[in-house]
């Protein structure tokens, strides 16, 4: 068997100004998706780890981390558990693969996935926020936070926009404007948010989400299947995403049935 994978580089163009990604089946029979970059491609699993490891038999270094820290806090409660400056590294690292890895699911408008990524990295700020043994290696990761909010945020109200449900959309974009906030208070830079892109770019996307709502109300009134997109709102606001997925396509069939 060969290793050399030139014949899928030749065949696949990568587009400098783009993000070139897609789904293929793998041997597995497993969904895989692809990134092509500029010497290369990597490969990554749609579920678990994106390299498809399972760190000390977890799904993620994540998990691991948070499991040790719930135990220890069990053993002796009142103390601070602390993350080593190995363990930031390998949390680094693999924050990194997910990182890529939402990004795909964006660019695939696989948006639930891309929801589902981004939470999870966020999850993994908090836990570095809380017991990371220094402030440079809490920074290392919670700098990104304002991002992955903001793509968190995207991730959710965009399917949401487009079923037309602008005030479920419109109360995610809040908490995300909220997040972002709240990451500038805890820095003490307040004074710096006009400043913050991510910020500025919700802030904005709210406005036009306003608008669109209100052209909405002044056209032929829209009827929602009401018991399924209340179940979707509950499981969006709950995370649920995968579910989110496949009641986002059954209402869509049933809309489209009733063209």
């Amino acid at each position: 068997m060969s290793h050399d994978i030139q014949d899928i580089l030749t065949t696949w163009d990568y587009d400098p100004d783009g993000f070139t990604v897609r789904i293929i089946r793998g041997d597995d029979g497993k969904e895989k998706i692809q990134l092509r970059l500029d010497l290369g491609l990597l490969q990554m699993e749609v579920d678990g780890r994106p390299d498809g490891l399972r760190p000390q038999g977890c799904e993620s270094w994540l998990d691991y981390y948070q499991r040790e820290q719930e135990v220890y806090q069990e053993e002796h409660p009142g103390e601070t558990y602390l993350l080593g400056s190995e363990d930031c590294a390998r949390l680094l690292r693999e924050g990194v693969q997910y990182y890529h890895r939402y990004l795909s699911f964006w660019h695939l408008e696989r948006y639930e996935l891309c929801a589902r990524d981004t939470a999870r990295n966020l999850r993994l700020f908090a836990l570095v926020r809380a017991h990371a043994p220094s402030d440079r290696e809490k920074l290392q990761f919670d700098q990104w936070r304002p991002y992955v909010v903001m793509m968190h945020a995207r991730a959710v109200a965009t399917p949401l926009i487009g079923m037309r449900d602008f005030d479920t959309a419109l109360q995610v974009i809040d908490a995300g404007i909220a997040g972002v906030r709240e990451f500038l208070s805890d820095y003490n830079q307040e004074h710096r948010s006009e400043q913050c892109q991510e910020l500025v770019q919700l802030e904005r996307w709210r406005t036009e989400v306003v608008d669109k709502k209100k052209s909405a109300e002044r056209e032929q009134p829209y009827h929602p299947l009401t018991a399924l997109r209340r179940k979707l709102e509950q499981a969006v606001a709950e995370e649920r995403f995968e579910e989110a997925a496949e009641l986002r396509d059954e209402i869509r069939k049933l809309e489209a049935s009733s063209l």
